[in-house]
C-alpha cells in the first residue's frame, strides 16, 4: 500500500524570478543551521572567519524579513560596468487595507496624478491596478559585512523601489527592491517594473481556454516563463 505524499500549499501569486538572483529560505529547518554552524566552525582560521560574517549576514537578513512579515526574499549578485559585484534583495509581502484594495490602489493613484514630487506613479500592469515609488533613504545595505566582533549590520544610503498590486478583498502585494548602487537605481527601477508585469495572480500551469482547445503557451512567452515565488 503506498502512502500518499502531501502536496505543497498552492501559492497565492506568481512571477518571473529575474536572472541573477536565488531565493533565500525564510525558515530553515533547525537541522540545517545547526549543520551548517559545524560545518562554518570546521573550516580553517581564515575561511571560518569569512563564512561566519556571511553567516551573521544571512541570520541578520532572516530576522528582519520575518519580524517584517516578508514571504519571501531573493538576493541578487550582479557586476557592475567595472565587473565588480553589485548587491540587491528583492522582496515580497501582503499588507491589509482597511477597505477594497483595488478603491486603496486606484483612490492613491487619483490623489498622486499630476502632484510634482508625489514619489508615487499609477500603474497598469497586466494583473491589474498598481503604483510605483522611489527613494534613497538610510538602512541596513544588501550584500555588506558588520564589522568584525559585532552582529548589527552597517547603515548606507540605498535606493529602494516599491510596487503595491492591488490584490483580493483587502489585501495589496508590496515588491520591494533595495541596493546600495544608487547611481544605478534606473536600472534597478526597470528590473523592478518586469518583475511587476510578469506579476499574476493566476496559476501559468493551470490550461486556459486555448490550451484546452489544443493550444499551448508559446515557448519564451511570459506565460511560459513565469516562476511560483515558492519555486
Amino acid at each position: 500500500m503506498s502512502s500518499v505524499v502531501p502536496s505543497e500549499p498552492k501559492p497565492d501569486y506568481w512571477y518571473l524570478i529575474p536572472h541573477g538572483y536565488i531565493p533565500l529560505d525564510l525558515d530553515p529547518p533547525v537541522e540545517q543551521i545547526e549543520a551548517l554552524i559545524a560545518r562554518v566552525r570546521s573550516l580553517p582560521g581564515d575561511r571560518r572567519d569569512q563564512a561566519e560574517r556571511v553567516l551573521r549576514f544571512y541570520a541578520g537578513i532572516v530576522t528582519s524579513m520575518n519580524a517584517e512579515g516578508v514571504s519571501a526574499c531573493l538576493f541578487g549578485m550582479h557586476p557592475d560596468e567595472e565587473g565588480a559585484p553589485v548587491f540587491s534583495t528583492l522582496t515580497f509581502s501582503t499588507v491589509t487595507t482597511p477597505g477594497n484594495a483595488k478603491l486603496a490602489v486606484a483612490g492613491l493613484a487619483a490623489a498622486t496624478h499630476g502632484t510634482a514630487d508625489s514619489g508615487v506613479i499609477p500603474l497598469e500592469l497586466p494583473c491589474g491596478l498598481g503604483y510605483l515609488s522611489e527613494e534613497k533613504r538610510e538602512m541596513a545595505a544588501p550584500g555588506q559585512q558588520s564589522a568584525a566582533g559585532r552582529a548589527d549590520l552597517p547603515m548606507a544610503e540605498v535606493w529602494q523601489g516599491t510596487v503595491g498590486i492591488a490584490g483580493r478583498g483587502s489585501e495589496v502585494v508590496v515588491i520591494q527592491m533595495a541596493t546600495p548602487a544608487v547611481e544605478s537605481g534606473d536600472t534597478y527601477r526597470d528590473i523592478l517594473l518586469g518583475i511587476a508585469h510578469t506579476f499574476s495572480f493566476t496559476d501559468p500551469n493551470e490550461p486556459d481556454e486555448d490550451s484546452s482547445q489544443g493550444g499551448n503557451s508559446e515557448p519564451g512567452s511570459v506565460a511560459a516563463a513565469i516562476r511560483s515565488d515558492f519555486g
